[in-house]
């Protein structure tokens, strides 16, 4: 297919001064002359057939065509200038925007970055650490790594491992205990997953009871 005549010129005039309110300041930041946005912007008038700045004696106001039509140049832009700036040494640079539990960055991935950085060279990768449900979308993010059973609504999971699940308590509290029952006798704290206590005595072949947990 063909692709109609883009006038990136008359565009890239537009977005400057449209973003800045400023014929001028538009022809500061390109390198050109007021008049040359000028021309640039009517001739974008003329193509769209639309006003697209109404002139007022404090400078220019965008109109409703022109509103419209600046978040998508500037998003377009946008992303122009990162495909560019992710290019280095003529190889694309990618970005993988990665969030996982705290727990398994610090005690897992963190110490194999550096080998996987030197197999990829041209891979970033973008780490956050979350401790929420998985929401890909709303977080950005290109793969999320969570506890669970992996059945999370609208996404596709894959298994990497088991983790490991401990009980933890003091050292004085530690001395008295001699079997999974014995925990009955105090109050439980668990993260924000229900199902740990359940797992864990069931692990260690002790009858769950619904003790009290926090």
């Amino acid at each position: 297919m063909v692709r109609s005549y883009i006038p990136l010129n008359s565009l890239r005039a537009f977005e400057a001064a449209a973003r800045q309110l400023s014929f001028t300041k538009a022809a500061i930041e390109l390198n050109v002359t007021h008049a040359a946005i000028s021309q640039q912007v009517k001739a974008l008038e003329q193509r769209l057939n639309c006003r697209l700045f109404i002139r007022i004696s404090r400078g220019l106001v965008l109109t409703t065509e022109g509103e419209n039509l600046l978040p998508i140049l500037n998003d377009s832009f946008d992303r122009i200038a990162d495909t560019l700036d992710r290019f280095s040494a003529g190889i694309i640079r990618e970005k993988v925007r990665v969030g996982v539990v705290g727990t398994f960055a610090t005690g897992y991935l963190l110490s194999r970055l550096r080998d996987f950085q030197q197999h990829s060279p041209h891979v970033d990768i973008l780490l956050s650490t979350h401790n929420n449900r998985v929401d890909v979308v709303a977080e950005g993010l290109d793969y999320a790594i969570r506890y669970g059973n992996g059945a999370w609504h609208g996404t596709e999971s894959q298994f990497l491992c088991d983790a490991p699940l401990a009980p933890l308590c003091a050292p004085s509290l530690a001395k008295d205990l001699r079997h999974p029952t014995d925990l009955q006798r105090f109050m439980l704290l668990r993260s924000y997953r229900r199902d740990e206590w359940s797992a864990w005595f069931a692990a260690a072949g002790g009858l769950y009871l619904h003790l009290p947990s926090k």
